[in-house]
């Protein structure tokens, strides 16, 4: 039976190890197919929530690379079930991602919500434009109000992806998550203290 992304994941050597491990049967006796090559609305939702992600490359002399991107909620835009974007914009200009890319187009996303302690992981192919090659997509990435010039547009072409389980991921928070939560009791905290400054007054008069 397909199980997509270990279908990419799982090399001979991969496989080796999982037999060796007693594993090798959890991913070969599924009662039907996980081919995970499409994006559904759990995906999309969870993608456009999301304000940053990590992207692995492989470089030509086969070293790895993890850069973490960010950007305003929703900045990697689902294209469409297969398509996935975002603005590239100028930082430290050292261009190994896309250096990687240009020379292998296979990439890796890796998306987490610490706070919900979920995690989608993404094969996919990676292409490097430049806004004028696509200015319709350009127009449709680009994040209105942010400050920062957009060198390339970022398109990946879904192969598979997978959810991992929740165990080991230690809950973070955001700041503005932090600030949404703790509001109500600062605002029942004002009231109290209004309440409280009331009686004073009315015991000195």
């Amino acid at each position: 039976m397909s199980y997509g992304f270990l279908d990419i994941a799982a090399t001979p050597s991969v496989r080796a190890v999982q037999k060796s491990m007693g594993s090798d049967a959890l991913y070969t006796d599924f009662a039907g197919d996980r081919v995970f090559g499409r994006f559904t609305a759990n995906e999309t939702g969870f993608i456009a929530a999301r304000d940053s992600f990590y992207l692995a490359t492989v470089s030509e002399t086969g070293w790895p690379y993890v850069q973490h991107r960010g950007g305003p909620v929703g900045f990697l835009k689902v294209l469409d079930e297969r398509t996935l974007a975002f603005a590239d914009y100028r930082g430290n200009r050292q261009y190994i991602s896309v250096g990687n890319a240009l020379a292998n187009d296979r990439a890796c996303l890796f998306l987490m919500d610490y706070a919900a302690r979920a995690r989608l992981k993404i094969y996919t192919h990676c292409e490097i434009l430049t806004p004028d090659d696509d200015p319709g997509l350009a127009e449709s990435v680009t994040s209105p109000g942010y400050r920062a010039r957009v060198e390339r547009i970022v398109r990946f072409r879904l192969q598979a992806f997978d959810w991992n389980c929740s165990q080991h991921i230690t809950p973070r928070f955001s700041q503005e998550q932090v600030a949404r939560a703790v509001d109500p009791l600062l605002q029942r905290i004002s009231a109290l203290e209004d309440e409280l400054a009331g009686l004073r007054a009315n015991e000195a008069d």
